[in-house]
């Protein structure tokens, strides 16, 4: 059995992460009844022997085996770890998986990466090799992190080179958080674009997801709640509007959503099924150029755990659902723009005949790039979402992203053309204009990349003509 590793760097990193281990305990606990430590829950938990029956915790043997996330905490505040640490996982973390510091990064890159990517880069390395040792086959690394601040943006970019230097066969799979155009954060813009550069040169794969996609979906859904509908309510315990163990928070509705999305990519890693998608294999059937590694994510339904009491989608159009822009994590519509490649990752009780009609039925509305008409991967995991038949992710490598990639360099642009705030990361020892210049022409090699493929969907050149043998 292969094992994962998670990373959560930065406050929104560790939130995320946070609801990602208490949804995965969740599902494994709706499995495995008797509590067995067993190789679905190896791949992201291991056991520790701590002779004390406290904590989250299964019996092997007579004795008690406590259960450990397979996971690395950063943050250069206290204060998301030390409420991780005081809330109901506190016992699946232990103190060698955490590195804090107190005076956080200033929503500035340039402190995350250099300052505090040279001061840490040592503990941080070796708490990363210790989790690695604890795996008998690593088979990938998960970062989570958000773009806007300094954290983030700066040390998360760090670790990820960290990743790439010390286990460079091993997968790197990113899920960045993106900010909005209203975001509080005045030089979030900054911190976007020179985090981009990071992604594009040392990331295996990136699921960028957008704050305001995740905002119009958590709209839509408290919409659903406050309709009227008996078959449209949100339930009291919901894990989507709700925080456990607590009263709410902003954004913990916004959080659950991105952690459901990391249930359903390990889906196939955590439990069994007739066709599963081995996690290096996202990399390698969908990204035929290294530098466009950006998968656009899709989730439906969109609230699961039986967060929402809303009718059963038929199976079919839970297909349709995922290639819908209203089910994107990002603010996009990929029918409109052109497929490279895509997965579908389906989970529950559901047929390779289902998968196989549902992909002829769509694919006549979804424009492929014409040197990869058949560039589909699917994955089939036996075990359901708790509370639904059935769920689908689908991630597709498509150049949709690109208007997301061009209004954050009008928003860098519009900043650095007055050298606004850039006194605050030139003060940084280490920093000069060159990462500002650097990073803003790496985006846009980005972007034209992408551009380029556009212009073949819509002015498509006709095949080289086939050599031809002498009879």
């Amino acid at each position: 059995m292969t094992q994962s590793v998670v990373v959560q760097v930065g406050q929104c990193g560790n939130q995320v992460g946070c609801r990602f281990w208490d949804l995965a305990l969740r599902e494994h606990a709706s499995v495995n009844k008797k509590g067995v430590y067993d190789e679905p829950l190896s791949s992201f938990f291991r056991n520790v022997d701590l002779r004390s029956s406290s904590g989250r915790s299964c019996a092997v043997g007579g004795r008690i085996q406590h259960l450990k996330a397979r996971a690395v905490l950063v943050d250069m505040e206290e204060g998301v770890v030390n409420e991780i640490l005081h809330g109901p996982l506190r016992d699946v973390f232990d103190s060698t998986q955490l590195l804090t510091d107190v005076s956080g990064s200033g929503n500035n890159w340039a402190v995350g990466h250099l300052t505090y990517g040279s001061t840490y880069r040592e503990q941080i390395v070796d708490k990363l090799r210790k989790a690695a040792e604890q795996c008998d086959c690593l088979q990938c690394f998960f970062l989570v992190h958000s773009m806007g601040g300094g954290t983030g943006s700066g040390l998360g970019t760090k670790v990820l080179s960290l990743l790439e230097e010390e286990f460079p066969d091993v997968c790197r799979i990113v899920t960045s958080i993106y900010p909005s155009v209203e975001d509080d954060v005045i030089t979030s813009p900054y911190n976007s674009v020179l985090a981009m550069r990071e992604l594009t040169d040392h990331a295996d794969c990136v699921l960028p997801v957008e704050n305001q996609s995740l905002v119009e979906i958590v709209n839509k859904i408290q919409h659903m709640s406050t309709s009227g509908k008996p078959s449209l309510a949100i339930k009291k315990d919901s894990t989507i509007i709700s925080s456990h163990g607590g009263a709410e928070k902003p954004f913990d509705a916004m959080n659950n959503i991105v952690a459901n999305l990391l249930l359903s990519i390990t889906s196939s890693a955590r439990f069994d099924g007739s066709l599963n998608m081995d996690l290096n294999e996202i990399a390698m059937n969908l990204v035929p150029f290294p530098r466009l590694h950006y998968l656009v994510s899709s989730l439906t339904p969109l609230y699961t755990l039986a967060d929402v009491g809303v009718l059963t989608r038929s199976l079919d159009q839970m297909f349709s659902d995922a290639f819908s822009k209203d089910h994107q994590l990002i603010r996009a519509d990929p029918k409109r723009s052109l497929y490279l490649a895509c997965a579908l990752m389906v989970r529950g009780n559901v047929h390779v005949s289902d998968l196989c009609r549902n992909i002829e039925r769509l694919r006549p509305s979804l424009p492929f790039v014409s040197w990869n008409q058949e560039g589909w991967k699917t994955g089939l995991c036996s075990v359901p979402p708790v509370g639904h038949s059935h769920s689908l992710l689908a991630l597709a490598n498509n150049t949709c992203v690109k208007p997301t990639f061009i209004e954050l360099r009008e928003r860098f642009s519009r900043l650095y053309r007055k050298k606004a705030h850039l006194h605050h990361y030139l003060h940084v020892d280490g920093m000069d204009q060159s990462y500002f210049s650097e990073a803003m022409e790496s985006l846009t090699a980005l972007i034209d990349e992408y551009q380029g493929l556009d212009v073949t969907k819509e002015s498509p050149t006709p095949d080289a003509p086939r050599l031809r043998i002498a009879s």
